[in-house]
């Protein structure tokens, strides 16, 4: 059961209401069909179809991520084309309930670390986390739900890469309605050079071990 004292902000930030009833995983997994197309069956991830692994994250934020791609605040006309897609999709869930019904079956799966795709600098990527990013996500990627910040540990390493790019060219966080996403923009732009965002990456994924 989801906390309600926990994700009034969040669910308030976004210009909804916590509903009270049950989360079905269930029916959860009937619905996550659509989603494994893409995103796996286990939901591990697609890097080839730039679809990021899912198995890691908080329901709360799941549910999070796809009431911004329905409303509109991710997945605009600036985003990836990936983003876009995810946008489609979203729509087409029918409300806020299937959507935590979506993200309670994804809790169950569970799994193992991500694949490791990147070598960059893992020490100077310890240092960029743990002075920019560990306030907000945790010292060891755990994420804070008080804060609306996802879990990191587990994360495609690829995925973490490509969202910081985004955040730094204007490709996600400039929508008015993506307020976390507006936070990440600035602090993604902190991190001087691509090789510092490779090293961030790197850092974070050695944190799934």
């Amino acid at each position: 059961m989801r906390s309600i004292g926990i994700l009034l902000p969040l669910l308030l930030s976004l210009g909804t209401t916590a509903s009270l009833a049950e989360d079905d995983p269930e029916h959860g997994r009937q619905l996550y069909a659509t989603c494994a197309a893409c995103h796996g069956a286990q939901a591990e991830g697609n890097r080839s179809l730039n679809a990021p692994r899912l198995s890691h994250l908080a329901p709360v934020y799941v549910v999070a991520q796809l009431q911004k791609f329905k409303a509109g605040a991710r997945g605009g006309s600036s985003a990836s084309e990936s983003a876009r897609q995810m946008a489609a999709i979203a729509g087409t869930v029918a409300d806020d309930q299937a959507m935590y019904d979506i993200a309670a079956y994804i809790a169950t799966i569970g799994g193992g670390a991500s694949a490791k795709t990147l070598a960059g600098d893992q020490e100077e990527g310890a240092r960029y986390y743990q002075q920019f990013c560990a306030a907000c996500h945790g010292p060891a990627a755990q994420g804070n739900l008080a804060l609306n910040s996802p879990r990191l540990a587990g994360a495609d390493d690829w995925y973490i890469v490509a969202q910081l790019e985004a955040f730094r060219s204007g490709a996600r966080g400039t929508d008015a309605q993506d307020r976390t996403g507006k936070q990440m923009r600035v602090m993604a732009g902190v991190l001087p050079d691509d090789d510092a965002v490779t090293a961030v990456a790197t850092y974070i994924r050695s944190l799934a071990e």
